[in-house]
């Protein structure tokens, strides 16, 4: 079933739940739900990209907060557990990591946060753990105002990939 369909079909409480599995921040899912039914693949995309840039910073950093920091160990502890295995499929990267470059993702993520109030965002997926490592350590020197828009495209990226998986679940 293609993703549109999927939420085209799900009750408002169903879609609720699915979108906010791709995006967490309230004011997108809201928008997103407000836009239904999508109707095709194209008309989703369109729709999730127009709420993503109608939503404040605020929201974006709401969204950011629904993921785990890149290289987070024991996820199914964590508030991240139910999108568990999101994560873990878009962090496969991390999972042959030596202990020394979790380590020093681990450091990475507490200056990017010291410096920016928000988690590190990074669209994963293909990354190895080195290729994030050297991301975030390069992203730690951009202006607050420039990291906030690079973050935030970020986020969309995810959204996206994750929209486009509810047509595989």
């Amino acid at each position: 079933m293609e993703p549109s369909q999927r939420l085209d079909l799900a009750t408002v409480d169903e879609a609720r739940q699915l979108l906010t599995g791709c995006c967490g921040s309230t004011r997108w899912v809201e928008l997103m739900l407000a836009r239904r039914p999508f109707g095709n693949a194209a008309a989703l995309h369109d729709a999730a990209a127009y709420s993503w840039n109608s939503v404040s910073q605020d929201d974006w950093k709401e969204a950011f907060s629904h993921h785990p920091k890149i290289g987070e160990r024991n996820l199914n502890q964590s508030k991240f557990a139910a999108t568990r295995h999101l994560s873990e499929h878009e962090q496969a990267g991390v999972a042959g990591a030596s202990t020394d470059v979790l380590d020093q993702l681990a450091e990475a993520n507490r200056a990017y946060e010291a410096r920016f109030g928000y988690i590190f965002i990074v669209c994963a997926s293909g990354k190895t753990a080195g290729e994030m490592l050297a991301l975030v350590r390069a992203r730690l020197a951009n202006e607050p105002a420039e990291e906030i828009l690079i973050a935030a495209g970020e986020q969309a990226k995810i959204t996206a990939r994750r929209l486009d998986g509810l047509g595989s679940t």
